[in-house]
């Protein structure tokens, strides 16, 4: 008996609560199960956590950047070395970025035009050009299998007439995204392709982007341009009406979000995909985050505490490292406490994913989120 070779790309929903949905993303190298949260790999590397370590605490894909990877090792450097799963050891999907937001934080380094971005590397200062075509390219030569659309992301506060004109950019450039996509071999080679809707905090905006994006077609669409400092209240708001804007039957993906109360709050809202640096960030910085809120742990009281990280926690390090010496290697700046520290926060991540697609497919989610919030407020640090 011959086994079908899995579909490029298939989503499937498979209960709802609300507005809240659970489900599935086939593609060929393995199962997204939705909600789901990416790690961040930026360099090709979850920073301080081996790739064996990041499937182990749950997590279906991991999130690269196009822009660090162009810049340093290139990505005509990973193609020749077989691509970017075999290059850090990931064989499951991975989703990659198209850069646009990274470069147009670069404000002092970089000039937009119609054509695309041309800006200094930050690295060693070195001119650039990224268009929506080069994008597609480098992403292509990475080997990703979720292609992300090239896209401005402008700041939050510019005036209205500014953010609709870099909006209707992104949609020329959503459209050129998608001619370059299809005019390679991404495609057949089983990628899949993002636009991404942009907008800021207006609702008119949003949905014009909506639409353009859904007239071009794409395997499923992103809500950009928000976690970059409207703060949660703004940010819900726009969550309200952003993805109801979006085809239902496709993932919405809420990039660069967030706090775990973000989280519970945007799958509240129909979101069904996230990437953030935040868990191995805070990781690194001494921040562990728990069912009963963040804990600094290189606060004093912490350090003759025995007790895990979180008694609901059931990953490796809450099973067998104490609140003390998890203390004692972050105050000491050990490498260890930065590995440990990591693991918690992405394992809790994903078992917060993994509660809230249980409790979705049991028409549980409302009060799955409302006893999340009081619990997560009760930390002290």
């Amino acid at each position: 008996m011959t086994q079908s070779t899995p579909p490029r790309f298939a989503f499937s929903i498979h209960a709802t609560d609300g507005r809240a949905r659970t489900g599935t993303i086939q593609m060929r190298r393995g199962e997204i199960r939705t909600p789901a949260f990416m790690p961040v790999g930026t360099a090709a590397t979850v920073k301080a956590m081996k790739p064996e370590a990041v499937r182990a605490t749950g997590a279906d894909i991991i999130l690269g950047n196009t822009y660090h990877l162009m810049l340093r090792p290139g990505a005509e450097r990973v193609a020749r070395l077989g691509g970017l799963h075999k290059f850090m050891n990931w064989p499951r999907p991975i989703l990659t970025d198209s850069g646009g937001y990274q470069v147009m934080s670069l404000s002092d380094l970089r000039k937009i035009t119609e054509e695309g971005v041309t800006f200094a590397s930050h690295i060693d200062g070195s001119r650039h050009n990224l268009t929506p075509e080069r994008s597609m390219e480098i992403q292509r030569l990475l080997g990703s299998d979720i292609v992300m659309a090239f896209d401005e992301c402008p700041k939050i506060d510019q005036p209205r007439d500014v953010i609709a004109r870099s909006m209707e950019m992104s949609m020329r450039w959503a459209r050129r995204s998608r001619e370059g996509f299809d005019s390679g071999r991404a495609h057949a080679e089983g990628a899949a392709l993002f636009g991404i809707q942009q907008g800021a905090l207006d609702e008119d905006l949003r949905l014009r982007s909506a639409q353009a994006l859904t007239d071009i077609g794409f395997d499923g669409y992103a809500i950009g341009g928000l976690a970059v400092g409207e703060g949660q209240e703004a940010m819900f708001a726009t969550l309200d009406f952003a993805p109801g804007q979006l085809p239902e039957d496709r993932p919405r993906y809420l990039m660069g979000v967030g706090k775990p109360d973000d989280l519970v709050g945007a799958v509240e809202r129909g979101v069904d995909m996230f990437d953030c640096v935040l868990p191995s960030r805070s990781g690194r910085n001494g921040q562990a985050f728990t069912w009963s809120g963040p804990v600094n742990i290189r606060n004093a009281k912490h350090a003759e505490d025995n007790g895990p990280l979180d008694e609901r926690c059931t990953c490796p390090v809450c099973a067998t490292y104490s609140r003390a010496y998890l203390h004692h290697l972050v105050k000491s700046g050990e490498i260890l406490g930065a590995m440990l520290m990591t693991e918690h926060n992405l394992a809790f991540y994903q078992q917060l994913m993994a509660a809230m697609r249980a409790a979705i497919g049991q028409g549980t989610f409302a009060a799955f989120a409302a006893d999340f919030r009081r619990d997560y407020r009760a930390s002290k640090g």
